[in-house]
């Protein structure tokens, strides 16, 4: 089967399409051809090993010390199941999928197995394969951290900083759907675009300051890495809680936290990401809540083109590569 494989970190330049061997599905697993896949910002930083500040060992240590462990990058996909292991039970040959291998990676290819019960989901009808596609990355990273740590409930002031890539567009919809009032912030070129999947407010950062505004919110999501606690004290209500999507490691290790008699929280570090939280995404889009943004489609023998577009941190929403028809 065709792959897009690298053996060296790098520039977009090191992906390139090779032939490789096609999976075989185990008894619990099944076998997807896969329509669509993305380029995330996961796959940026396991191909270029740029990490926040504090994890670059750390980097080398999860995706390979000396090289890459995984040559097939891409964390998400969505398909058809061509083959099933003789013990599935829960999908059958022909059903449309979307899956989340995450940092297993092995989307950027022409197919690719996953255990029945592992992170697949049936699509959404309502979806394209490229929507589809795009559902995971950005809806999985925030959706354990909004509803069930922080628990945000009707009324509740929510701000999400950096609101038009592809987890913040995921994090203004299902913010919404949970109840909150939503402020996003972005650039000039995106508040069109941030209004229009439910933000009620946008704050232009080339032109107002979120922490200086004199505004404030229950909830923080800081998607972009620029919101450290200090800079966003002021700017959370009493009680409010910060929420790191991208921080450092000194964020994640507590250091610059609030004191406990603030009563304000800094909530970071990896999110628990569960099956169920693809079903739950699947449900919110069926209903309207929640439909990923897609800036970019490329085919998939052009992904080192999609790397370079991702590489200039100015992707809206998701850049989609194409694997087949269906």
């Amino acid at each position: 089967m065709k792959a897009i494989v690298y053996h060296r970190y790098g520039a977009p330049d090191v992906v390139s399409l090779a032939e490789v061997p096609k999976p075989v599905p185990r008894d619990n697993e099944v076998l997807i051809r896969i329509l669509a896949t993305t380029v995330t910002t996961g796959d940026w930083r396991a191909r270029s090993l740029k990490m926040p500040v504090g994890f670059g060992v750390l980097g080398r240590l999860v995706f390979g010390l000396f090289g890459p462990r995984q040559p097939i990058l891409g964390t998400e996909l969505a398909g058809i199941v061509e083959a099933v292991g003789r013990s599935v039970t829960r999908f059958s040959v022909g059903d449309a999928v979307f899956a989340f291998p995450g940092g297993a990676f092995g989307s950027h290819a022409e197919y690719r197995t996953m255990p029945e019960d592992g992170m697949i989901a049936h699509k959404p009808a309502n979806l394209s394969f490229e929507e589809a596609a795009a559902l995971s990355f950005g809806g999985t990273t925030v959706l354990g951290p909004l509803r069930d740590t922080v628990r945000i409930k009707a009324g509740d002031r929510v701000l999400v900083v950096g609101a038009s890539g592809g987890v913040g567009t995921a994090a203004v919809q299902i913010a919404k759907h949970l109840g909150a009032d939503v402020t996003g912030v972005c650039s000039t070129a995106n508040v069109a675009l941030v209004r229009s999947i439910g933000a009620s407010r946008v704050i232009d950062y080339t032109v107002e300051d979120f922490a200086t505004c004199g505004d404030n919110w229950d909830v923080i999501v800081d998607t972009s890495g620029t919101a450290p606690f200090p800079r966003c004290e002021r700017a959370l209500r009493p009680g409010g809680r910060l929420v790191v999507i991208l921080g450092s490691l000194a964020q994640v290790a507590g250091i610059g936290r609030p004191s406990k008699a603030s009563g304000k929280h800094v909530i970071a570090g990896v999110p628990k990401i569960l099956p169920e939280h693809l079903r739950t995404l699947a449900e919110m889009a069926e209903a309207g809540a929640y439909r990923p943004v897609i800036d970019r489609v490329y085919p998939l023998a052009h992904a080192a083109e999609a790397h370079a577009y991702v590489d200039t941190g100015r992707k809206r929403g998701n850049v989609i590569l194409t694997v087949a028809s269906r």
